[in-house]
């Protein structure tokens, strides 16, 4: 069994931070459905901005609003403005093709991204 990446949504901004919260990151409702997430399902979450790097899990947020917000001590490593990536991974022994997404400045959904073949260890 290995951890393989299942869902992303590239190039994100970061639209506020609630350091008060309790924990987690906010992401607009539509954007996580079409990524393949779930509410509830622990995230990593990369900064392109800063190199920060944390695990949370996903709170849902207004359906097209375009919010991405860091809470809690998320909130301290991860601003405002930030561009990030989130990713879900799944846990299997099989192939898994992605669900990629790219958005743009405003958190609005782009595109799919496209997926490398996977390639098995007989063919490498």
């Amino acid at each position: 069994m290995r951890w393989v990446l299942r869902s992303k949504i590239h190039k994100a901004t970061v639209t506020d931070a609630n350091p008060g919260y309790v924990g987690s990151i906010t992401i607009d409702s539509g954007l996580v459905e079409k990524a393949g997430l779930m509410e509830g399902e622990k995230v990593l979450v990369a900064s392109n901005t800063s190199g920060a790097r944390l695990e949370t899990y996903v709170i849902l947020g207004k359906r097209n609003s375009g919010t991405i917000c860091m809470n809690g001590a998320a909130a301290h490593l991860i601003k405002p403005g930030e561009e990030i990536i989130v990713m879900g991974f799944e846990l299997t022994d099989k192939p898994v093709h992605a669900l990629n997404i790219l958005v743009d400045k405003r958190n609005r959904f782009v595109r799919f991204l496209k997926q490398p073949k996977v390639i098995s260890r007989l063919e490498a």
